[in-house]
């Protein structure tokens, strides 16, 4: 499940923080759960018929719509609140994605390298890297001085919980590699969708 970074800063003024622990506080934690579940009896309805309007769109709004749903039913200032806070730490991340569009491209450009290749049932991970650093519409030759590499492919596809596995292949070999079906998920949540006329017919392997 997807979370939203949330950014701290130790108190400098404080030499040690005291601990916290629930059993100490069992009372006063359990009134507060008895109030949150009564509230969220109270708005059950209109939480599930709500579509809030969110400042962003894409996987960001697939995580900050529960938040700013919560902020819409509570009323008074926390929609402000929250919105300003999912926009501007949205951008933080974007910022640190490289311009915000790296890791939605390299979904699209995977799915692209399995359908130029005959939509295989699993691709090396070199074949797979391959691919996309001899696209040159792409930004992958120069993602490093290396192109992208094993790493770098890695950590773009993190947040997708999407990793390269041990393959078996037509010739009997064994590889690191990616299947389509690892894919799927994202490719229909977060690409545009394909157009049916491009794709190619199945294949066997690569």
């Amino acid at each position: 499940m997807k979370t939203s970074p949330v950014f701290t800063q130790a108190d400098p003024h404080s030499a040690r923080s005291a601990s916290c622990r629930l059993r100490c506080r069992s009372r006063t934690v359990r009134a507060l759960r008895e109030r949150v579940a009564a509230w969220l009896a109270s708005v059950r309805d209109e939480a599930i018929a709500l579509e809030p309007k969110l400042p962003v769109d894409d996987r960001a709004a697939d995580t900050w719509e529960p938040l700013i749903s919560v902020a819409d039913l509570a009323g008074g200032r926390w929609p402000v609140i929250a919105r300003t806070a999912c926009k501007t730490m949205t951008d933080y991340e974007s910022g640190r994605d490289q311009e915000g569009g790296l890791k939605t491209r390299i979904l699209t450009d995977i799915r692209k390298a399995f359908a130029n290749v005959g939509n295989p049932p699993a691709l090396r991970t070199t074949h797979l890297l391959d691919l996309l650093n001899a696209d040159p519409e792409a930004p992958w030759s120069e993602h490093s001085p290396k192109g992208l590499t094993p790493r770098g492919l890695q950590i773009l596809l993190d947040d997708y919980g999407i990793g390269s596995g041990n393959r078996r292949f037509p010739d009997g070999s064994q590889a690191k590699g990616f299947t389509p079906a690892q894919f799927t998920d994202a490719w229909t949540r977060y690409c545009p969708p394909e157009n049916p006329a491009a794709e190619a017919p199945p294949a066997t392997g690569a």
